[in-house]
């Protein structure tokens, strides 16, 4: 279960930083904040 949520965190973090270089920043944040939060290295909600 670990591995799925480092896996979901690392791509919803890499989408975030492309959408802040497309310039959609509100959205790059917000996609950033969640794979920080599902990710097991943060406070992950699943736990």
């Amino acid at each position: 279960m670990g591995l799925v949520l480092w896996i979901i965190a690392a791509i919803l973090v890499i989408a975030g930083i492309v959408s802040l270089v497309r310039g959609q920043l509100l959205w790059g944040a917000v996609l950033i904040i969640v794979g920080l939060l599902v990710g097991p290295g943060g406070v992950s909600i699943f736990t």
